[in-house]
């Protein structure tokens, strides 16, 4: 058996890749459309840079805080970003790609944990979650589109 959980989404979107990419690596940008559904965000920290960090209170709907702490590993601009998620909870790596693909742009998304009993029951939900991760940046991408 692996001991390691592998958890992968990807989706086209209809926008260029230093949009896509953009969306990310602007604090203000990201803070609209991080988490899944119900989730809103405050970002008091992020040094998009190797070894830079990234501080953000996630807020769900019932009010509950989760304050977030990840560390950049590395960082390739317009191409990829891996990062280490360190608390709450689970440790993992994300390690997101964005490449040209026709007149869009592809977001692939890589999050791998230590396998246990406790993230292979997660694994659904946050395949889930990651979902809503990207409707939420998809929707935040054609409002943007719209207003130019």
């Amino acid at each position: 058996m692996n001991d390691k959980l592998e958890i992968r989404n990807d989706r086209l979107f209809a926008t260029d890749r230093a949009t896509l990419f953009d969306a990310f690596a602007d604090p203000e940008k990201l803070a609209l459309w991080w988490g899944p559904e119900g989730f809103s965000n405050i970002i008091t920290g992020f040094d998009l840079k190797p070894g830079g960090h990234w501080l953000i209170t996630m807020t769900a709907d019932n009010g509950t805080d989760f304050h977030n702490r990840w560390t950049f590993d590395n960082v390739v601009e317009g191409e990829m970003v891996r990062m280490t998620h360190h608390e709450p909870v689970h440790v993992f790596t994300l390690e997101m790609h964005f490449s040209d693909e026709g007149r869009g742009a592809r977001l692939s998304w890589r999050m791998l944990f230590d396998r246990t009993e406790d993230t292979e029951l997660l694994e659904k939900f946050l395949h889930a979650a990651n979902e809503q991760n990207f409707d939420r940046l998809e929707r935040l991408l054609g409002e943007r589109e719209s207003r130019h």
